[in-house]
């Protein structure tokens, strides 16, 4: 065990009591409406930093001061396309969502295409997200390992096993409150320790700023194009929105805060005041990767980073004080665990309205209930099994990135064809779809084309064949019906 025992007993007040917390709301678990979508009774600003929790990641808080430290504050272009593609969802795809009692993304594909393209939608979101959700998982491995000195297994048993708890017994409730609580554990907890690193550097912020300078870190624009450097600002506004787009327009994980919101008009609210959120707090990590570059450029460290992931947890174990250390984990935990338990949530609706009910649609109410809860425990072991099997790879936050990305371009074309097209047909919708697909598996595969690019190239190709396909098929499988959302 590295820590001080005043550190250890921080991260286990942390873990105890945020589990605590979530499971004050079992009580108001009493239909699927609940447990899934809060009984729509949540204000926008508590949805709104629910959803900056639920997009940060371990990942993100290790992985993006890794990018500063390996790079610059290029990253914020990306962060950019993120700004614009919340305008982009507002727009076209919230007015959908609320049309009707809907619970997941994929019951506007039914209405609009019909019963196979839901399936598939449904099948890619639960194949991708449980995929990248396992990236993430793992990453909660490297920060309790340096941290504890844990094993593999043990270090996502133990955040895995707490987070199942409180998400199995509250629900989405739970899900979005423990959300807002863990998002100012982590941002106050990077707080803190950003002022302390500059304690640690002679000179300072004056120091630190002059020596990033100097070295083109805190450089954020670069106007060059490029489809295979990844951070460029063609790169970051167009990829980024489309990403976006697709991560908080089509993903159920995202998706299902919005529809949690009371109406249209605070779920839009929601989704741009998150926007600002994120800014913010991309900043500030991205300011803490440069502190670090500058601390490590004065004292090197005694031996070689083997990933940048590695940086900032090294640093807050062997250099932090006692006590911001324990807070500093706890937040990189809280960043965990609320990423976590809105994937759990968001997999267990998905597998109950998108495929189980529409087998069983006489269900009873607490039937329902109780196989939702179910659900939740079974995909609770699945990411646990695959959090295990993603331990190779280069940086987390950049590989879970790329494995959303590749899925999400089809996803996000098969949306745009059935919102903004009449002529759409749900053949023609599954044609571009894999086109798509395929198109994204190459490039991810086999060429040197960056991530940011993924999302952009899947969408426009699966639009694109995907409308040439659709006048190619009967008028018969045009446009159905959007005026009600089928019943879960």
């Amino acid at each position: 065990m590295r820590l001080h025992s005043l550190d250890v007993a921080i991260i286990a007040a942390y873990l105890v009591g945020i589990t605590f917390f979530g499971l004050r709301f079992r009580k108001s678990q009493r239909s699927m409406r609940d447990y899934f979508l809060a009984d729509r009774s949540i204000p926008w600003w508590a949805i709104a930093l629910s959803i900056v929790a639920a997009e940060t990641s371990t990942l993100t808080v290790i992985g993006t001061p890794g990018i500063a430290y390996a790079g610059n504050f290029g990253f914020l272009q990306v962060v950019l396309g993120y700004l614009a593609g919340r305008i982009v969802i507002c727009l076209i795809f919230i007015p959908h969502y609320f049309r009707g009692e809907m619970f997941t993304a994929y019951q506007l594909i039914d209405r609009r295409f019909g019963k196979m393209l839901h399936k598939i939608t449904a099948g890619v979101f639960l194949i991708t997200r449980a995929a990248a959700e396992g990236v993430r998982v793992w990453a909660v491995a490297i920060v309790v390992g340096i941290a504890l000195g844990t094993s593999e297994i043990g270090s996502v048993a133990i955040v895995m096993a707490l987070t199942l708890i409180y998400t199995f017994e509250g629900g989405m409730a739970a899900v979005i409150w423990t959300d807002v609580v863990q998002l100012l554990i982590y941002v106050s907890g990077t707080l803190v320790g950003l002022f302390t690193l500059l304690h640690l550097v002679p000179g300072g912020w004056p120091a630190v700023h002059a020596a990033a300078s100097a070295a083109g870190k805190l450089q954020i624009f670069d106007f060059g194009f490029s489809l295979v450097k990844t951070y460029t600002f063609w790169a970051g506004l167009i990829g980024g929105m489309f990403l976006t787009t697709a991560t908080h327009g089509t993903d159920q994980l995202m998706v299902q805060r919005l529809l949690a919101a009371r109406n249209q008009k605070e779920s839009q609210t929601a989704l741009l005041s998150s926007g600002l959120v994120i800014l913010v707090q991309f900043t500030l990590f991205l300011l803490f990767g440069s502190g670090l570059w500058v601390y490590y450029g004065i004292f090197a460290p005694a031996t070689r980073f083997a990933r940048p992931d590695y940086i900032f947890p090294t640093f807050i174990v062997d250099h932090m004080p006692h006590g911001i250390s324990g807070l500093l984990i706890a937040a990189i935990l809280a960043a965990a665990m609320s990423n976590l338990s809105a994937a759990l949530n968001s997999l267990s609706s998905t597998s109950m309205i998108d495929f189980y009910l529409r087998a069983r649609p006489e269900t009873s109410e607490r039937a329902r209930l109780g196989l939702s809860r179910a659900a939740t425990v079974i995909w609770g072991v699945v990411l646990f099994i695959l959090a295990l099997a993603s331990r190779y790879g280069g940086s987390v936050l950049e590989k879970g990135l790329s494995i959303a990305s590749v899925a999400y371009g089809g996803l996000l074309g098969v949306f745009l064809l059935g919102l903004l097209t009449k002529r759409a047909t749900q053949a023609g919708a599954i044609v571009g779809m894999l086109c798509g697909l395929t198109v994204n598996v190459y490039i991810w595969g086999w060429t040197q084309i960056a991530w940011t690019w993924y999302v952009t190239i899947g969408a426009c190709t699966t639009f694109a064949v995907g409308y040439l396909a659709s006048l190619a098929t009967p008028a018969v499988d045009r446009v159905q019906s959007v005026a009600k959302s089928p019943t879960p």
